[in-house]
């Protein structure tokens, strides 16, 4: 949305995508907030820059024109782009905040208010360029919640739940056409037996972040799980090997898969994993080794049927784009080993669907232009 507000950064929006139907990629996920911050969607509680939401107008006429469907945050954790911090910072100068606390975001009836206010000025909005609304809009795959949500202030998890039961039957009000997940990053909580919370990572393993995957996952108004996955972070006071992270990195996905075959019954997407490019002993031989063992799990649960459905890249970027860049970021083009797995994992992924649908249709489109 950032780089579709101004004209000098459009094209950097067309050529993303671009990049993305040529690797046979149909979903991507991106932000639909910016709180308070530069180019600011929301300014103020309720009050809209249309500038900016002519700019998400943009993203998703451009989506629809290269086959690709959005998963749209809702909202941050973590304070880029203003997140939960901006909600609770305007609560409090406005002099109606219960605590100074950013997780007062989750328990705070005012910001709750805010966000509720948000969430229906963005279901309802009717794009300037289709005159489609967006609780109406095919191009839109899903609404996630909150991107990374935890509440380190209540560990037992109760209050991170109940917000989403809330937001989930409030956004389910709006917009029952689309799909919803939560966006956590899939920590075992206090709910879980002990064969699970043994998965978390680290200093992660008693989960004391207030989120709970198997318990937040299982609320009726929450369509699939999602999860997230970064062993460099997750495993760095262990100093894990490559082959340690390897081996936590399967772990974690197949355990989720499980629970979405034995617990949910709902689909589960790692909608972001990556390894950094700073981490010690770094070669880009090893996000190759990473990227096909989680596709390989994904693809053998969804060919069997099963709940794993896909896993995101953190992050992709077109060229010249590096000032955005984080430690995971993977420019195609510059990394064709890389950009040929992703490739494959799309066209065999595709193929399972039978050429149903013109998704898939699509996909193997590009399968069939070759392997380069």
């Amino acid at each position: 949305m950032d780089q579709a507000v101004e004209a000098r950064s459009r094209d950097r929006v067309s050529r993303m995508f671009r990049a993305a139907a040529e690797m046979g990629l149909t979903v991507c996920r991106s932000w639909a907030f910016n709180d308070g911050a530069y180019n600011a969607l929301q300014v103020s509680p309720g009050h809209f820059d249309e500038r900016v939401f002519k700019a998400l107008d943009r993203v998703l006429v451009e989506a629809g024109r290269h086959g690709v469907r959005l998963i749209l945050s809702l909202a941050n954790n973590l304070e880029a782009y203003g997140g939960k911090t901006q909600y609770v910072r305007w609560a409090w100068e406005e002099g109606v905040g219960l605590s100074a606390s950013n997780d007062s975001f989750f328990f705070d009836p005012a910001i709750r208010d805010y966000f509720k206010v948000y969430l229906k000025t963005l279901l309802t909005r009717k794009n300037h360029l289709t005159g489609v609304e967006y609780r109406d809009d095919p191009t839109i795959l899903a609404w996630e919640l909150m991107n990374e949500p935890r509440c380190t202030t209540d560990p037992s998890g109760d209050t991170l739940q109940r917000w989403i039961e809330e937001m989930a039957a409030y956004v389910k009000s709006i917009d029952r056409k689309h799909l919803l997940t939560v966006g956590t990053e899939g920590f075992y909580g206090p709910t879980s037996p002990p064969s699970k919370l043994a998965v978390n990572p680290g200093i992660w393993k008693d989960n004391n972040y207030g989120s709970d995957f198997i318990r937040n996952a299982k609320i009726p108004d929450i369509d699939f799980a999602s999860i997230h996955l970064y062993p460099d972070t997750w495993l760095l006071q262990q100093r894990a090997t490559v082959d340690e992270k390897l081996e936590f990195a399967k772990r974690w996905v197949a355990s989720h898969i499980e629970d979405g075959d034995t617990e949910l019954g709902k689909p589960v997407l790692t909608t972001e994993f990556g390894l950094s490019h700073r981490a010690q002993g770094f070669d880009p031989a090893h996000r190759d080794v990473l990227y096909r063992a989680i596709y390989d799990i994904v693809y053998g649960s969804a060919a069997r049927g099963g709940a794993g459905a896909a896993a995101f890249v953190w992050q992709l970027a077109p060229e010249g784009m590096e000032e955005f860049h984080d430690d995971f970021s993977v420019v195609p083009s510059e990394h064709p080993s890389l950009r040929r797995l992703i490739k494959e994992q799309s066209c065999r992924l595709a193929k399972l669907r039978r050429g149903a649908g013109e998704e898939a249709k699509r996909a193997l489109s590009a399968c069939a232009a070759g392997s380069s």
